[in-house]
């Protein structure tokens, strides 16, 4: 294992044991991999990420194949099939947060009810149909439902969120969970109101300027004519 692997891992570690204390999981459940030359790291199956060291997390290959002194999470196929179809995406985290899970089991996708949608690559949050864990029409369904977005639910299971890197995924992953706790207490007044395509449209173009700063010596007054 080299020094970078190693950080690597640690890095993992650090962001599952992140996502039970922000609340995105209890105990075993969710998993968590990181693209790497040749393949990906992966979260093991059932163990407490409490006790993890960075020897536990397994190196999957493309073909399926793994080297490690542990078994890979259940839903190693669901992590393998969604690095392979979007080179863009570096992390991929999968939780059974409370209130995107809550909005699964009825079936129901984040509409464009908060700008904040955005975040997640659209103008909704897609809710994928049911499949069985760890089957492949589990990440045919999911595919399907992450086409064009960085987040998507998955009936009666959980939620999954897309990243450049760990903290790309892990912070869509609270702000996702944040939209459908909103979300879930809206409904319980009554329906929300939705903003329409073209507000969504107009959002989503400037969130791709959002949060960007000036270099050294630099300034966003505006450029050209």
């Amino acid at each position: 294992m080299t020094v970078d692997d190693r950080a690597l891992r640690e890095a993992m570690i650090a962001t599952a044991r992140r996502m039970n204390a922000a609340g995105l999981n209890q105990g075993t459940s969710g998993n968590l991999s990181v693209r790497v030359e040749g393949g990906f790291l992966l979260t093991p199956t059932g163990m407490d990420y409490d006790t993890l060291v960075p020897e536990d997390l397994v190196l999957m290959r493309f073909d399926g194949s793994h080297e490690g002194r542990r078994r890979p999470s259940s839903e190693w196929q669901l992590h393998r099939d969604i690095l392979a179809a979007r080179p863009e995406t570096g992390a991929v985290l999968h939780a059974h947060s409370m209130f995107c899970t809550t909005l699964a089991c009825l079936r129901r996708g984040i509409p464009a009810f908060h700008y904040m949608i955005s975040a997640a690559g659209g103008s909704d949050v897609r809710c994928a149909p049911y499949a069985t864990f760890g089957t492949d029409a589990l990440a045919k369904s999911a595919l399907a439902a992450l086409e064009g977005r960085k987040a998507c639910l998955l009936a009666n299971h959980g939620m999954l969120a897309l990243g450049r890197d760990l903290a790309g995924a892990f912070k869509l992953a609270v702000e996702v969970e944040t939209l459908a706790a909103m979300y879930w207490r809206a409904l319980q007044v009554g329906e929300p109101v939705l903003l329409d395509d073209a507000e969504m449209a107009r959002v989503i173009e400037k969130f791709k300027t959002y949060g960007q700063q000036p270099g050294p010596g630099e300034d966003l007054k505006p450029r050209g004519g």
